[in-house]
């Protein structure tokens, strides 16, 4: 959970880190100012790096985006997992108290279950 954390932490830096370089690139001083006269090769340049960075950052919110919902999706399907296990260590408990048949393996293996299905969680 903390590597997927990281990882979207990661991106999201580095989402931010390609905005300030647009924003230092494009928006004071080096490009289209009046008093600088830009060639079309310059230009044109600029305009692919611009292009290509904003591809990049555009995947790299996506990719974080899928993270995200993978994560949720984990947690939902462990959150129902922890919900169905303590639902049968609940009965296996019951089970093994309320039988009367105490002392057989089944009743031993059924509290013995619930009782370390509850410390796990």
């Amino acid at each position: 959970m903390d590597a997927i954390r990281k990882q979207a932490l990661k991106l999201r830096e580095q989402v931010a880190r390609h905005q300030q370089a647009v924003l230092k690139q494009f928006g004071g001083g080096g490009y289209g100012g009046s008093d600088n006269v830009v060639t079309d090769g310059v230009e044109l340049q600029l305009h692919q790096k611009l292009e290509r960075l904003y591809i990049s950052t555009r995947a790299g919110e996506h990719y974080q985006r899928d993270i995200v919902r993978g994560v949720e999706g984990y947690i939902v399907t462990r959150s129902k997992q922890v919900e169905i296990g303590a639902k049968l260590s609940e009965d296996s408990r019951k089970y093994g108290v309320e039988n009367t048949c105490t002392g057989t393996t089944l009743c031993r293996a059924a509290l013995s279950f619930a009782r370390k299905f509850l410390k796990s969680i």
